[in-house]
């Protein structure tokens, strides 16, 4: 590979970079074509990028982005395979789904939402994390449980003032 192309390369994975808000890196080494491929349709399946890369070029992308990646550069040896997802515990799911049947992939850090993951122990973790949708609906779940309270005292008062006041101070 000559320079340009690594220049090229390095300035490719920077932006995919700093486009992510979750990134995984992971290790895939050791797993046959067949394995392999299900992983990737898995992957496109989920709506994850999948992309296999240098670690010298990753380190390199790392340093040139604005993002902070703290400890997660130090996790670039051996094979290294980078996921990128719009979901933040997507590919921590897709990788726990998946290990039921293989014992790759490793998670070896993670990216997400500015929170850095270092190893494969952080995999619960990861899984657990909800989504900007699932922590919006469970508040508006938690906020529209008292208002309905609310309006059902109202409207068993009858109407009247008495019976209004009555439910609020009660509420």
């Amino acid at each position: 590979m000559t320079r340009e192309e690594k220049a090229n390369v390095i300035k490719d994975l920077t932006t995919q970079l700093a486009d992510s808000t979750t990134i995984y890196v992971a290790d895939i080494s050791g797993l046959d074509a067949g394995t392999t491929s299900d992983l990737r349709r898995a992957c496109f399946k989920a709506n994850i990028r999948l992309a296999v890369v240098k670690n010298t070029l990753l380190a390199k992308a790392m340093e040139a982005s604005d993002k902070e990646f703290g400890e997660l550069p130090e996790t670039l040896k051996g094979n290294t395979s980078l996921m990128f997802s719009d979901v933040a515990n997507a590919p921590a799911k897709l990788i726990k789904n998946f290990r039921k049947k293989s014992k790759k992939p490793l998670l070896k850090g993670a990216f997400v939402e500015e929170a850095i993951y270092i190893g494969d122990e952080n995999l619960d973790a990861l899984v657990s994390i909800k989504s900007k949708e699932e922590m919006i609906g469970e508040i508006i779940g938690l906020l529209q449980s008292p208002a309905k309270n609310v309006i059902s005292g109202l409207k068993s008062g009858g109407g009247k003032l008495a019976g209004i006041l009555k439910t609020l101070s009660e509420r």
